[in-house]
Parts: structure tokens; C-alpha cells; sequence
């Protein structure tokens, strides 16, 4: 009788740990694709206007770009201001300077907009990584939860088995003092 308690409890004690490997198991595999994905990430291949279309917005954008302009267009006003007769390349109003500028403020906002939707891009692709690994977080939360379902449930059913056989061992130890009150104990 005793061995036989003793299987079945190992029995149950392999079963409930084949269940826990299973769940590990199915975590593993479904988070596979997602590791994958995070690890190796897609290749950016960028051509070589996009590469200078960065480097005109890193650099348009900068303290170093304005201050190097300003002082430009004061040695240019300074120097059209004060130079005598055939020196003055542009004379007041300036209309050389202002054509200039707006020249280089019509290329200039294209190539940055095409900077920043390349940067709208990456930002987009590390919204995704962020998702995945958001996803990934969650299936181990769930794995988890899984998992202690299945501890619990095995332990209020060892319990309940234990709690029973205290029950059986109250009746026999009941019935054995019933036996020695009858027999004159």
C-alpha cells in the first residue's frame, strides 16, 4: 500500500514537472522569433544623398552653422559698407546677400526634411524593437503566471490527497478506539 502512495506521488511529481518543462518549452519557442528579430536587426542601407542629406541637417542645424553664417554676412555688410567705388561687389540693399540667402534656405529645407524623415524612420523601427521587447516582457509575465497556476494547483491538490488521507487514517484510528471500548479497554 505504501509503495503504492509512493508512485503514485512520484508519478504526479513527474507529471507536474513535465507540465512546468512544457510551459518553459512553449515560452522558449515563442519568444524565439522575437530574440531573433531583436539580435539581428534589419541592415540600414542608406544611399549616398541620404548620407549627405544628414550631414547638411547635422550640420545646418548647429550653433556652429549660425555663428559661421552670421559672421559671413557681417564681414560682407562691414565690407560693402566701407569698400570704395569697383571693391563694393553689393552695394546697400544687399540684393547679392538676400538671393544668396534664399537660395541656400530653398536647398537647405528639402535636404533637412529628408534628413528628418529618415530620422522619423529609425525613430519608428526603435518603436517597434520597443514593442517587441514590451511583447516579450509580457510572455515571460504570462509564463510565469503559468507557472505558479500550476504550482498552486498542484499544491491544494496534494492538500486535498493529504487532507483525505488524514480522513481515512481519523476513521481507522476511530474505529480501532470503537473496537477497544468494546472489546473493555
Amino acid at each position: 500500500m505504501k509503495n503504492e502512495n509512493i508512485d503514485k506521488l512520484l508519478f504526479d511529481e513527474n507529471e507536474h514537472l513535465s507540465k512546468l518543462h512544457q510551459i518553459v518549452k512553449d515560452t522558449l519557442e515563442s519568444e524565439e522569433l522575437i530574440i531573433r528579430n531583436l539580435l539581428n536587426p534589419p541592415i540600414e542601407t542608406i544611399t549616398q544623398g541620404q548620407r549627405i542629406s544628414d550631414k547638411v541637417a547635422q550640420f545646418g542645424g548647429s550653433w556652429k552653422f549660425i555663428i559661421l553664417f552670421g559672421l559671413v554676412f557681417t564681414v560682407w555688410i562691414v565690407f560693402n559698407v566701407l569698400a570704395l567705388g569697383v571693391f563694393k561687389f553689393d552695394p546697400y540693399p544687399f540684393i547679392l546677400m538676400n538671393l544668396i540667402l534664399s537660395c541656400i534656405a530653398a536647398l537647405q529645407a528639402p535636404v533637412i526634411l529628408m534628413s528628418q524623415n529618415r530620422q522619423e524612420e529609425k525613430d519608428r523601427m526603435r518603436g517597434e524593437n520597443d514593442y517587441m521587447i514590451n511583447l516579450k516582457a509580457e510572455m515571460q509575465i504570462r509564463s510565469l503566471h503559468q507557472k505558479m497556476d500550476l504550482l498552486l494547483e498542484e499544491q491544494i491538490k496534494t492538500l486535498f490527497e493529504t487532507q483525505q488521507k488524514q480522513f481515512v487514517l481519523l476513521k481507522e484510528i476511530n474505529l480501532k478506539l470503537d473496537k477497544l471500548k468494546h472489546a473493555g479497554f
